[in-house]
């Protein structure tokens, strides 16, 4: 799904006092609750190309998108401060940055730093998670062979 699901990163990361800045912790826009299936995408958008972007697979990864949107109405949050909250629980050198071009969209985002999520729902989020498979590669092949990953 991610860097942060390949096992040896993030123990590496902290054994060497590394702190991460996720690359796209939005999952290209796709966590916001904001994309579905039939949304459509500009020709010059970088989501044509992107398997994780095809309308099956995000059909099929909108159960992510859900779980986050359950836990949002909860929080009286958004999906993608839930997002957001969940990587900044994780470890404390762990900072997503998310890009935005849209004022209202930073000042959502600023505000998943108020989102505090308790160990049980965190707990809670990662068991449901984990029943998720993403369906979709992250790159077409020819550019995740540049990942290294």
């Amino acid at each position: 799904m991610s860097t942060l699901d390949r096992p040896a990163v993030i123990p590496t990361l902290e054994e060497l006092g590394i702190g991460l800045v996720p690359f796209s912790p939005l999952g290209k826009g796709f966590l916001t609750g904001k994309i579905d299936e039939k949304t459509t995408f500009a020709k010059n958008d970088f989501r044509q190309i992107v398997p994780r972007f095809t309308p099956e697979a995000r059909k099929a990864n909108q159960a992510l998108v859900d779980l986050l949107g359950q836990v949002a109405k909860e929080k009286n949050a958004t999906p993608a401060q839930i997002a957001l909250a969940w990587l900044l629980a994780q470890k404390p050198w762990i900072v997503p940055i998310p890009g935005t071009t849209k004022l209202n969209r930073l000042e959502e985002n600023l505000g998943a730093a108020s989102v505090q999520l308790t160990p049980a729902e965190l707990r809670a989020i990662d068991g449901a998670a984990a029943k998720i498979k993403v369906q979709g590669a992250r790159y077409p092949e020819h550019l995740e062979k540049r990942t290294g990953l």
